[in-house]
């Protein structure tokens, strides 16, 4: 029987045939190959494998020296504590005596202040009840003085004298009250002494004649009253009797 030559197929000589070298890329392909797209996005992870300071030594790292932490005692807490609390204690009486002063001085303040405008409107309101009393004066003077004599100049007095009334009535209301001076001890706090007359019928210093109302203002003395006091009766001497008597007999 004879053998049959094998045919041979194209796989079994592209086999049998002799693969071309590979050429070893240069090392101006490679790092161009490694060097990142700029047009890329960078990945984290490859990032994250990179140093950043590829000229940074990495060999041995000089790191600065670490102080040994010295063991503190529960003995040691409690006296910085101690301390602490008596630094905290100092301020808190030093802050507490400051807001003290601050609050007296306020209160000072507010009283002086307070007392201030009352005198102010008190000064204002006497000066303008002064000027008020000499208004009442001329009624008082007119009264005591004008005597009417038929039915007209009577209707005429009332007529006034019911003005009079009026304005006494609106003085008592905010705290006028007028002094009674007739008959009293002379007070010089009270009384203005402008005569004084010699008397038997008063003891001496005895207000006899009120020439001018004095007024309080509650309990302050709004105007002085003008009076006439007693004095002791004059007597003459022994050598003015002696002369009298020889006057009279010549």
């Amino acid at each position: 029987m004879s053998e049959t030559p094998q045919q041979s197929r194209p796989d079994d000589e592209m086999l049998s045939s002799p693969l071309p070298p590979v050429e070893s890329p240069s090392a101006t392909e490679t790092v161009a190959a490694s060097a990142p797209d700029p047009s890329q996005p960078i990945n984290p992870e490859v990032v994250e494998g990179i140093d950043p300071h590829p000229e940074r030594p990495t060999g041995s790292v000089q790191t600065p020296p670490v102080e040994a932490e010295t063991p503190t005692t529960p003995q040691s807490d409690l006296q910085s504590l101690t301390v602490k609390l008596a630094e905290i204690s100092n301020q808190r009486d030093a802050f507490q005596s400051q807001y003290l002063r601050i609050a007296a001085d306020f209160d000072n303040f507010r009283k002086r202040s307070s007392k201030e405008k009352e005198d102010v409107e008190l000064k204002t309101k006497c000066a303008t009840i002064i000027e008020l009393l000499s208004v009442v004066d001329n009624f008082e003077r007119a009264r005591t003085q004008i005597k009417p004599q038929n039915d007209g100049e009577m209707g005429i007095h009332k007529s006034y004298q019911g003005v009079y009334k009026q304005l006494v009535e609106s003085l008592k209301r905010i705290g006028v009250s007028p002094m009674k001076s007739a008959g009293q001890q002379f007070d010089p706090n009270l009384h203005e002494a402008v005569m004084r007359q010699p008397t038997d019928e008063h003891p001496e210093g005895t207000v006899i004649d009120e020439l001018q109302r004095g007024y309080y203002l509650g309990d302050r003395i709004l105007r002085h009253a003008l009076v006439k006091v007693a004095a002791p009766p004059e007597q003459l001497s022994s050598e003015d009797a002696a002369s009298f008597d020889s006057s009279v007999d010549n």
